[in-house]
């Protein structure tokens, strides 16, 4: 049972979003930050939409939505995370906006045995945590995208981080309804570091002139039962994420397998990051 009743969210994002919702949809009070109000406004609007949608496939009641709408509030100051008994960022893959967000919080969360959670897809939690006075409660909790709808998260302990601090975040992912993998504190954990490579030699094979996106898709969802084809995915994911990931799983390993293909670096300059933009190997405005 999760001592945890109070939640903050930094992020407002596709997975920031998503992490409120199942958290208020849990009986969790839920504070959900972001920097500006445009920003925290598409959350809110997100996450109104993914709850009504549920209700509309008569997955919750209204009234079951309508509470858990009433758990959530929004702000754009950190400095509302102060009381919360677990804090999960879950901004850009960026390392150094999570280390600032780090510091931050680690001056502002009152509860000195507070969760301090990442839901970074591929940084080392060990360098987030020496962001902080207390590493021995941080620790990385890496959901996966759509969160209300995908069952799993990884948790990784860094090598400071308390074995209480481990078990009271699997509490609350038990909370969330999720299912845990432990993961080791290295870039990708386990389901990027064998994701990612899937996902870049699809690309290659793209970028070399082998196949087509569909072709590839479809050999992969109808020849090997995947229910999703690695470019489609990867649109999902988003490319600039998908890029970051591999970025800072070629860091830490320096293999061929993790670097970029230049048609990967090509379509991030040009802001075709996938579906969130509206074109990435697919295109999406007509959606």
């Amino acid at each position: 049972m999760s001592d945890i009743t109070r939640v903050g969210v930094i992020g407002a994002g596709l997975m920031g979003s998503g992490i409120a919702e199942v958290s208020a949809n849990a009986g969790l009070d839920v504070v959900v930050v972001e920097a500006d109000s445009a920003a925290l406004d598409a959350g809110r609007a997100r996450i109104e939409k993914s709850m009504q949608r549920a209700v509309d496939k008569s997955k919750r009641s209204a009234e079951d939505r309508d509470a858990a709408l009433a758990r959530t509030a929004f702000s754009v100051d950190i400095g509302d995370c102060a009381d919360r008994d677990v804090v999960i960022e879950a901004v850009a893959e960026n390392e150094s906006v999570k280390l600032d967000i780090f510091g931050k919080l680690d001056t502002i969360v009152r509860r000195r045995d507070a969760v301090l959670a990442s839901n970074t897809s591929s940084i080392p939690i060990m360098r987030l945590a020496m962001a902080t006075s207390r590493p021995e409660n941080v620790v990385g909790l890496h959901f996966f995208n759509p969160v209300p709808v995908l069952k799993l998260v990884e948790i990784i302990p860094s090598l400071l981080t308390d074995s209480g601090t481990t078990e009271r975040a699997e509490a609350l992912a038990a909370t969330l309804g999720k299912t845990v993998v432990r993961a080791p504190d290295r870039a990708g954990f386990v389901v990027n570091a064998l994701l990612v490579p899937y996902l870049l030699s699809a690309i290659r094979m793209v970028e070399a002139g082998h196949s087509t996106p569909e072709d590839i898709d479809n050999g992969m969802v109808l020849g090997a039962s995947h229910p999703m084809g690695p470019l489609r995915l990867a649109d999902m994911i988003g490319l600039d994420t998908t890029k970051a990931v591999a970025d800072s799983l070629y860091a830490e390993y320096r293999e061929p397998q993790y670097a970029p293909p230049p048609l990967l670096l090509r379509m991030v300059d040009a802001g075709l990051y996938g579906k969130k933009s509206g074109r990435g190997f697919y295109d999406y405005r007509g959606e």
